[in-house]
């Protein structure tokens, strides 16, 4: 029978897993010359600028052409590039742009980062340490907020993370992160960022756009 794990920042298998060494362990990695190193991780803004505009330029496209062939299903082939684009492709931007690896001039990074982070209903700065923690101690249980599939197995579960129902209405991933923190989230985010002033700012980017969204109803409403 497969034991249940405690997944959570705080739980018991956090603490176990702090007890025996594994938080922060210096695992094995392989000796590489800085000046190769420098070479492999070099990066340039053209590149990126040009993906970046194919991106939203193609969405634009499509969506273009689903409202054009619209009510006909010839519009399910615009829209089905339209959802890839938008899920997919989002989410490998927020991972490269969270790392500050797809441009090379920082501010880029930080505003394809927040859009992104937008689009797929992430919070970025919640979701910035979340994966610094994720990288930090990979696939440790109670250390690693991001495991994806867990102990034992939920089928249902994992199916619907890859059509974004959770995205858009988890707890830590949809809307409600988007909008409001609660006073767990930020004790969650204390053993994330174990930095005292960064625990505020999750709640001022949930603020922002909550504003933001009700602004948005209000002008829909006028």
């Amino acid at each position: 029978m497969i034991k249940n794990r405690d997944y959570g920042m705080l739980g018991q298998d956090a603490k176990r897993a702090e007890q025996a060494g594994l938080k922060s362990a210096a695992w094995y990695h392989t000796e590489m010359p800085r000046a190769q190193m420098k070479e492999l991780m070099k990066r340039s803004d053209g590149p990126a600028i040009r993906d970046t505009i194919i991106w939203l330029g193609a969405m634009v496209l499509f969506a273009a052409w689903a409202i054009y062939s619209w009510p006909s299903w010839w519009a399910a082939i615009p829209l089905f590039c339209y959802g890839v684009l938008y899920g997919s492709a989002t989410d490998s931007r927020w991972h490269e742009c969270g790392h500050g690896t797809a441009f090379k001039t920082p501010w880029m990074n930080d505003v394809v980062y927040h859009i992104a982070c937008f689009m797929i209903m992430r919070n970025p700065t919640r979701w910035r340490w979340s994966h610094t923690r994720h990288h930090t101690d990979t696939v440790i249980v109670g250390l690693d907020p991001e495991i994806a599939v867990m102990r034992p197995p939920a089928a249902v579960k994992t199916a619907l993370a890859y059509v974004g129902i959770l995205d858009a209405c988890g707890k830590q991933l949809g809307s409600a992160a988007l909008l409001r923190l609660d006073r767990s989230d930020v004790c969650e985010l204390r053993s994330l960022a174990q930095r005292s002033l960064q625990f505020l700012q999750p709640c001022r980017v949930a603020r922002r756009r909550r504003d933001g969204t009700r602004l948005v109803g209000v002008t829909a409403g006028a």
